[in-house]
C-alpha cells in the first residue's frame, strides 16, 4: 500500500492510497480514536453509496458512529451548514483530541475541516475522500473553508487531517463528470512542476478515466506526493511556493463565481479551463509557444472536459469576470499575482499582471 507522509514540522500525518481502505475504515482509524462514539459527516449521495459499509466497519471494530448527512453540492459549504455541523458536534459532547470523519468529496472535507478547526479551538478530523478530486487534492493540505456572497472559500482557516484514507474504490460510484473535474488536478501537478508527470497524464489520462485501477492508484500517489512536498516547505503559502498549487484557480474561481458556485461548472471543471486561459494568457505574453498552450488544451479536451468560455455560456465580459477576482484571497495591496507557465512543468508566480489586460484578453476568448 503507498503510504504518503506529510511531514510537518511536530504534526505529521500520513495519506494512505490502497484500494478497500473505506471498508477497512475501522481498524484503519482505531489508533487514533479515544471514545466509542464517533462523528461522521458526510452528504446524502455518499451515505446512500458508502454509509452501510462504512457504518459496519467501525462497529465491527467496537465503535458507536453517529451520522451527520448534509445535502450533496457546493451550496452545503455556507455559514448555515457550519453552524449545524458545530452545533451537532458540541451536542455529541465532542473533545479536543477527538476525531471527526470527514466522509466525501471536497465540499464535505472542507466543511468538517473548518468545523473541527473551530470546535473549541480546534478538534482533530480524519480525512476519508471519496472523489478524485479530494483524494489529489482537497483532503491534503489543511485549507478548509466555507464560501460566502463575496467569493469561494474566503472564510476558513488552515487546519491538517490527523490521516487520509485514499480508496480508488470510491471512485467506481463516481459519475464521468465528477471524475473529470478531479482528474483536471492530477493534471495541474504535471503542469506547473513536472513535465514528465503532463506526459504520463497524456499517455494514460483516456484509460485512467475509463475505469483503470492501477493507472488511479499511480495517479493518486503522484499527485499527493507533490503536493505533499509543496505543502511541507509552506503551510502557510508564505513564501509563495505553495501558491503554484492554485494554477488555474484564479480564473477558475470567477468562472464558479459567475455561475453561481452551481452544477453548471464544477470546481474541477473551473480549474481545467482555468490552466487552459492561464496558459493561453502565457502564450499572450511571450512565456510560452501557443502551441504549448494548445497542449494543455488538447488534452483536457481529449478526456471530456471544457476547454473555451463559449462552452460555459456566460454573458459575463471581461470586465466582469475580473471583478470577480477582485475577492481573491490572494490580493496584496491591491495587486493579484497570477500563476503563469514558462513551459509544461514549470510554473511561476507573476506579480506584475494587469487586470485590465486579462479582461481584454477574456474578451478575446469569448
Amino acid at each position: 500500500m503507498p503510504v504518503v507522509p506529510v511531514d510537518l514540522a511536530g504534526r505529521p500525518y500520513e495519506v494512505r492510497v490502497a484500494p478497500g481502505l473505506l471498508a477497512d475504515v475501522g481498524n484503519q482509524c482505531a489508533p487514533l480514536l479515544r471514545k466509542a462514539i464517533v462523528p461522521v459527516v458526510t452528504d446524502a449521495n455518499v451515505q446512500a453509496a458508502w454509509g452501510e459499509r462504512i457504518d459496519a466497519s467501525l462497529r465491527a471494530a467496537g465503535f458507536e458512529p453517529h451520522w451527520k448527512v448534509l445535502p450533496a453540492g457546493e451550496a452545503t459549504k455556507s455559514w448555515q451548514h457550519l453552524a449545524d455541523v458545530v452545533d451537532w458536534l458540541l451536542a455529541l459532547e465532542i473533545e479536543r483530541k477527538d476525531h471527526v470523519l470527514a466522509l466525501g468529496g471536497g465540499v464535505i472535507g472542507d466543511l468538517v475541516g473548518f468545523a473541527a478547526s473551530m470546535l473549541k479551538r480546534g478538534c482533530r478530523f480524519i480525512q476519508l475522500p471519496t472523489t478524485l478530486l479530494a483524494q489529489v487534492d482537497s483532503s491534503v493540505g489543511g485549507k478548509t473553508a466555507i464560501n460566502t456572497p463575496a467569493g469561494k472559500n474566503l472564510v476558513g482557516a488552515f487546519h491538517q487531517p490527523a490521516l487520509v484514507l485514499a480508496d480508488p474504490l470510491a471512485l467506481e460510484t463516481l459519475p464521468r463528470r465528477e471524475l473529470g473535474a478531479g482528474y483536471a488536478e492530477v493534471v495541474k501537478y504535471g503542469l506547473l512542476g513536472d513535465g514528465a508527470f503532463f506526459a504520463w497524464c497524456e499517455n494514460h489520462g483516456p484509460a485512467l478515466m475509463d475505469g483503470d485501477q492501477a493507472l488511479r492508484e499511480q495517479a493518486i500517489a503522484a499527485s499527493v506526493a507533490a503536493k505533499a512536498r509543496i505543502v511541507a516547505q509552506d503551510e502557510f503559502e508564505t513564501t509563495g511556493l505553495r501558491a503554484l498549487l492554485n494554477l488555474g484557480h484564479t480564473f477558475g474561481h470567477a468562472l464558479e463565481a459567475e455561475t453561481g458556485f452551481s452544477d453548471r461548472l464544477l470546481h474541477g471543471e473551473g480549474v481545467a479551463l482555468g490552466m487552459v486561459l492561464a496558459a493561453r494568457y502565457s502564450a499572450r505574453r511571450g512565456l510560452i509557444d501557443p502551441a504549448e498552450a494548445e497542449r494543455v488544451a488538447a488534452h483536457l479536451r481529449a478526456v471530456g472536459l471544457r476547454t473555451e468560455l463559449h462552452e460555459l455560456g456566460l454573458t459575463a465580459d471581461g470586465a466582469g469576470l475580473v471583478a470577480h477576482m477582485l475577492h481573491d484571497k490572494k490580493m496584496d495591496s491591491g495587486t493579484l499575482p497570477f500563476i503563469l507557465l514558462r513551459g509544461v512543468g514549470e510554473a511561476y508566480l507573476a506579480r506584475d499582471v494587469a487586470l485590465d489586460d486579462v479582461a481584454a484578453f477574456l474578451d478575446e476568448q469569448v
